[in-house]
């Protein structure tokens, strides 16, 4: 497939949904959930990777006919890189796990990116001998560096900045002020040290929490911190983290159903991790307003939840057809 991009969806990148998830809130503790698909590429990494390339182009590091961008990822940001850097008009190779959904891959290739698959597990390794899509990628960047640009997402402090200046903001005032307890899945860090630093320079009181999956997860976008190394990204601001949960594959998967069957939403693997976290949070304390990241939608996923036995092919097709809030997106 191919597909034909508008220049108006640079336009729409942050102002997604922040909604009350009512079926898993009570009197004294609500549960929010801010929907990111929204964004014009179908995720929160939309964010990052429009300022990145923005910050790139102001640096001078970009070069219209020239320069190709080139990043490791696990699919949400190769999607927003592929989708911006073609509407910038810029060429874009993507490094990515062989893991990753064909459906992911099928978007990547429609939008115009190329592919080098790598064996690594589902999301790319932080550390030395554990990252071949990283490892590839910088390698490739080194070589011609008169020809490629790597963003690196796991260090680009432009990453932090599009959640302390945009995300973060965003929830605070749709909150309206009201927001005590932040909770996201890890990866990258830059989201859990963006938002986690303008709120708590709204209200040092509010919580930071942290999401990891299982070792030898299933979660596509996340990481395990103790089978992966931090990245530097969000080592520089580590200290917002109040607390850490780990979760399950089964855990997440269960929590997947769950959500589509009492709020009508079908959801990406990662969001089923972050509410698995939050429905335990919610049952710790007295009162508060939780807040937590719907990071993508199941639409990249079927075969995943197919093969994970959360839907049968039929029940995918219908919660597809039925779900509620699903937006417009290019793909």
């Amino acid at each position: 497939m191919t597909i034909v991009l508008s220049q108006k969806l640079l336009s729409k990148v942050g102002n997604t949904p922040l909604i009350e998830l009512q079926s898993f809130s009570n009197s004294r503790v609500k549960i929010y959930a801010k929907l990111e698909w929204f964004n014009p590429f179908g995720s929160i990494k939309d964010r990052p990777a429009y300022w990145m390339l923005m910050d790139a182009k102001n640096k001078g590091l970009l070069t219209k006919d020239r320069s190709i961008i080139i990043e490791p990822t696990s699919g949400n940001t190769g999607i927003a890189l592929t989708g911006i850097s073609k509407l910038l008009g810029y060429k874009i190779e993507i490094v990515i796990p062989s893991k990753v959904s064909e459906e992911t891959k099928r978007i990547l290739r429609g939008l115009g990116a190329e592919l080098h698959e790598t064996t690594d597990d589902l999301c790319p390794r932080v550390g030395v001998g554990t990252d071949q899509s990283i490892s590839l990628a910088t390698a490739m960047a080194r070589a011609r560096p008169d020809t490629y640009y790597m963003p690196n997402q796991y260090e680009n402090d432009a990453n932090f900045r599009a959640h302390y200046e945009g995300t973060g903001v965003e929830i605070w005032n749709d909150s309206e002020n009201k927001v005590t307890h932040f909770i996201a899945g890890g990866g990258t860090g830059g989201t859990l040290t963006g938002v986690g630093t303008y709120l708590k320079e709204k209200d040092p009181n509010i919580k930071i929490i942290a999401v990891q999956p299982q070792k030898n997860h299933l979660i596509q976008g996340l990481r395990n911190y103790e089978e992966s190394s931090m990245p530097l990204l969000f080592k520089r601001r580590s200290h917002v983290i109040d607390d850490w949960y780990t979760i399950t594959n089964k855990e997440s998967f269960d929590t997947i159903r769950e959500i589509y069957e009492k709020e009508g939403l079908l959801v990406g693997p990662s969001s089923g991790c972050v509410l698995a976290a939050a429905k335990k949070l919610a049952s710790s304390i007295k009162e508060g307003h939780i807040v937590t990241i719907f990071a993508d939608d199941g639409r990249k996923f079927k075969s995943l939840y197919v093969e994970q036995n959360i839907f049968n092919e039929k029940e995918y097709d219908d919660a597809l057809s039925k779900a509620r809030l699903l937006s417009q997106l290019p793909f």
